[in-house]
């Protein structure tokens, strides 16, 4: 999400091979479950960095669990336009963007899932602190439409049937509520919903049109909640319930980061595995 000077979080690799012919008198022997890939693109919740240093990724986790090998392309700071404009961030990238690196391995044959986690950079840090942050949003969500639109059509037309899952954000601008150091921050919190709702809703529909999953990050980390539902915390006393989820799965609350604390990560995790069955 943020452009952070930062090292990217170093990933599990594989080099995608060319498949050899067989002879007909030979059966083809699949590729096993545990040398498939999964393929990670976005910015830095796939890198999984955050404010102490990288550490585990909703990605390594679903690599884990699914027992598929990581290609984690992602870059912190990435945009949608980066993704077809920037280097990938992988040692085996040689110079080749997200979505040249992920379509040369959909011609291999050997990937099974690829997620994407794009657009904060584009609009949703940007436009949640602009001064009317709907319509900055309209302004520049055509854009990150269209270019997540170019990478679907890409890797449809390399693989028809490969398992896409396209991913939304927590809320993190509800954690505002509680965040001293934010001016306003119950007005930005309440306006943050309705920047999410529409962002959500456009991109999701992007990926309907590809036949691809969405997974909607943000309602299952406590967004589009009822800010008069309250809830007892044990750092902030009384607060409403969604504020409280996004306070325990990011670390917005405390250190004013936007990135996803362990126990969001491993929920993001759960929400692609669910997604991509």
């Amino acid at each position: 999400m943020q452009k952070l000077p930062v090292a990217v979080i170093a990933a599990l690799l594989l080099t995608a091979c060319a498949q050899e012919s067989t002879p007909e008198s030979q059966p083809t022997v699949p590729t096993p479950a545990s040398q498939r890939l999964y393929i990670s693109l976005g910015d830095s919740y796939a890198t999984g960095y955050g404010p102490t240093g990288p550490s585990d990724s909703f990605a390594q986790i679903v690599a884990a669990q699914s027992n598929l090998t990581l290609v984690n392309a992602a870059c912190n700071g990435a945009t949608s336009a980066d993704l077809l404009s920037t280097e990938a961030c992988d040692p085996n990238a040689n110079g080749r963007t997200q979505v040249a690196r992920t379509v040369d391995a959909l011609h291999s044959g050997e990937v099974d899932l690829i997620t994407m986690v794009i657009g904060s950079n584009d609009l949703l840090e940007p436009c949640a602190i602009a001064e009317n942050p709907l319509e900055c949003a309209t302004a520049t969500l055509t854009d990150t439409r269209s270019n997540i639109a170019t990478a679907l059509t890409r890797f449809r037309e390399a693989a028809p049937d490969v398992r896409i899952v396209g991913l939304s954000y927590p809320d993190v601008f509800l954690g505002a509520w509680v965040n001293p150091a934010i001016p306003n921050g119950e007005d930005l919190a309440r306006t943050s919903i309705l920047l999410y709702e529409d962002f959500n809703a456009q991109i999701a529909a992007e990926y309907a049109k590809f036949g691809a999953n969405f997974v909607d990050v943000t309602n299952s980390t406590g967004g589009y909640g009822e800010l008069t539902n309250l809830t007892e915390d044990p750092r902030y006393g009384q607060i409403p319930a969604p504020v409280a989820e996004v306070c325990s799965l990011t670390h917005y609350c405390d250190e004013t980061d936007v990135h996803p604390t362990p126990a969001g990560h491993q929920a993001i995790a759960n929400a692609v595995i669910a997604a991509s069955r």
